[in-house]
């Protein structure tokens, strides 16, 4: 049997200026893919932040939604996202999630719940399937970068995270959830090439480095620990239709 050929998508990725700022780059680099003209410090400007630092997935959606882009989000958080939602026939997202808000009040979830109402309202559209390297491959063969947000600890095997200085800590530390970008598949060695903001980094000197494609895959349903555990594929669209 002939394996699909190998992609690589020619991702430039710019260092990240600090460490709440992985998301932006990313979707800087997205934007830069697709012949967009805005510089980095634009787009880390306009991006919005969480309290305690850094962003949402959905965040970076809606930018890219007032963009005139068309933003697809598989989600896999569960502490947003109840699974009845998306059976057929499916539910009123938006309706759930204002319900939901009515009942839980803690300070995350009310934000994320309310960039999701935004961004269903800019048109954006979510999905809940499972995350397969077929799911991975697909999109990337069709030269669509895949931005997502995964756990840190667990994609670099890092120790946990402790205080606003993300001071690395076995005992006191708590995970940490980032963002890349899925640039490329290999699957006759069945890994993914990751372009990372992050410089240095735990696996390559480089932006750019091949990882088994499980470990990624893991790494992106653990992200659910930090709110993350998202895929987002941004497109113009005139490639949505």
């Amino acid at each position: 049997m002939t394996l699909p050929t190998e992609t690589r998508l020619p991702i430039i990725m710019q260092p990240q200026p600090d460490e709440a700022t992985c998301g932006p780059t990313c979707l800087h680099a997205v934007y830069q893919f697709y012949g967009g003209k805005d510089g980095l410090r634009a787009v880390i400007e306009r991006t919005q932040c969480l309290d305690t630092g850094g962003t949402l997935a959905v965040f970076l959606a809606c930018d890219a939604l007032r963009r005139g882009y068309a933003a697809t989000i598989y989600t896999y958080n569960l502490q947003v996202f109840d699974p009845t939602w998306f059976k057929p026939p499916g539910a009123d997202l938006s309706e759930r999630l204002r319900q939901q808000m009515r009942y839980k009040t803690h300070e995350k979830l009310q934000t994320a719940c309310r960039g999701y109402l935004e961004f269903l309202a800019l048109g954006g559209q979510l999905r809940f399937t499972d995350l397969t390297r077929r799911l991975i491959r697909e999109y990337l063969g069709r030269s669509i970068p895949i931005l997502t947000a995964l756990s840190a600890t667990y994609l670099y095997r890092s120790m946990r995270e402790y205080g606003p200085k993300d001071t690395p800590d076995d005992i006191r530390g708590e995970p940490s959830g980032h963002f890349v970008i899925l640039s490329g598949y290999n699957p006759a060695e069945r890994t993914v090439l990751v372009s990372d903001p992050l410089l240095p980094n735990p696996f390559s000197d480089t932006h750019h480095y091949a990882i088994d494609v499980d470990r990624v895959i893991s790494s992106v349903l653990l992200g659910i620990l930090t709110y993350d555990a998202n895929v987002l594929i941004i497109r113009p669209r005139s490639q949505a239709q």
